[in-house]
């Protein structure tokens, strides 16, 4: 059983402020904590209701898994309709990032992303596509955040998320950057290369000046019916997708 201190530090988790005051992050559903239980990530504890205990058992016999009430895991529960089991996880300290990482290879950079779904689809997407890095702007959505972390699907567990000040770190990268911008190269006909950086930028405002004077090649996705624009998810998993058939070229 929870006390209510402990149910009381679980609900403030929804919370980026006690987030990183506890150094913790909130995982709920089976398949996104099962993915979490199998990587790199620090597990502190496993809350779970009665009737997927047999799958937890299953799922493993070293985690600390403390079975709990469906009322209870609603009162802690980050979701309108809260899953069978919720994790508590360790924010990890990220080293500091090695530029030297992302040679040979492409990563996605995001420009003051702020819509959680967004961002979770991002980071789903590049799992997908077997990007290891997402660089972030300072001002982006904190990717712990219940809806981020929840959109990627278990995602996040694979993939290494820098928060960084992001034109002093563009400026320092000796690869090409890719910005995704309105008056750029078609994406259809771009040649990529074998790395770089593809640098997406904010919902409403696109790419900031700072970063898109440190852009070495524009690309657009060219419009072809009259939507004004494109959700940057989506942006992204076309230029996920371009570069890894070009790949295959």
């Amino acid at each position: 059983m929870l006390s209510k201190s402990n149910i009381s530090l679980l609900q403030s988790l929804q919370h980026k402020k006690f987030r990183r005051e506890h150094g913790l992050f909130l995982v709920e559903g089976y398949k996104s904590v099962s993915e979490f239980i199998n990587s790199a990530y620090q597990i502190e504890a496993v809350y779970h209701t009665a009737n997927i205990a047999p799958k937890m058992l299953k799922l493993s016999q070293k985690m600390n898994f403390q079975e709990i009430s469906s009322a209870i895991l609603e009162k802690i529960s980050a979701l309108k309709n809260p899953a069978d089991v919720i994790a508590v996880v360790k924010i990890p300290q990220w080293p500091v990032l090695n530029y030297t990482t992302l040679n040979k290879k492409f990563s996605i950079v995001l420009d003051a992303i702020q819509d959680p779904g967004n961002m979770g689809t991002i980071i789903r997407t590049a799992d997908w596509f077997g990007i290891e890095n997402i660089i972030c702007s300072e001002d982006c959505v904190e990717v712990y955040n219940s809806k981020v972390v929840q959109a990627t699907m278990g995602s996040l567990s694979r993939i290494n998320v820098h928060y960084v000040d992001l034109p002093q770190v563009l400026s320092q990268i000796n690869l090409p950057i890719y910005g995704a911008l309105l008056d750029g190269e078609n994406i259809y006909n771009a040649n990529f290369g074998t790395e770089g950086l593809i640098v997406m930028g904010n919902e409403g405002n696109g790419l900031s000046e700072k970063v898109k004077q440190l852009v070495t090649k524009a690309i657009t996705i060219p419009r072809a019916g009259n939507a004004e624009s494109l959700n940057v998810a989506i942006a992204t998993a076309i230029f996920c997708s371009e570069i890894s058939r070009n790949k295959l070229k």
